[in-house]
């Protein structure tokens, strides 16, 4: 069954530059790989310190597989630093 995440950051201010780079590379990164249907990033038209990262995976076994890949991991790093509150990050199914 394919799984879905959905994660919120909010970022502090003065520091989007830096959440956009890292955002950027992970996202290039996870985009390469196998069990990655697709991912995005994206920022919010209300709050221009808001980002949300919207990936697609084929099970919840590759995806297991992912959150442990160096680039995951340095990503979660970085933007740790970055940010305003703690990450929200959900992981869902597809129901209709």
């Amino acid at each position: 069954m394919e799984l879905y995440i959905f994660g919120r950051f909010l970022v502090l201010d003065g520091k989007e530059s830096a959440f956009e780079a890292a955002l950027g590379d992970v996202v290039t990164s996870t985009r390469a790989e196998a069990g990655c249907v697709e991912v995005h990033g994206y920022r919010s038209v209300r709050n221009a310190r808001l980002y949300y990262l919207h990936s697609r995976w084929k099970d919840a076994k590759v995806f297991e597989v992912h959150a442990k890949l160096p680039h995951t991991e340095n990503f979660l790093e970085k933007v740790e630093k970055l940010l305003d509150e703690p990450r929200d990050v959900k992981r869902c199914v597809r129901i209709v």
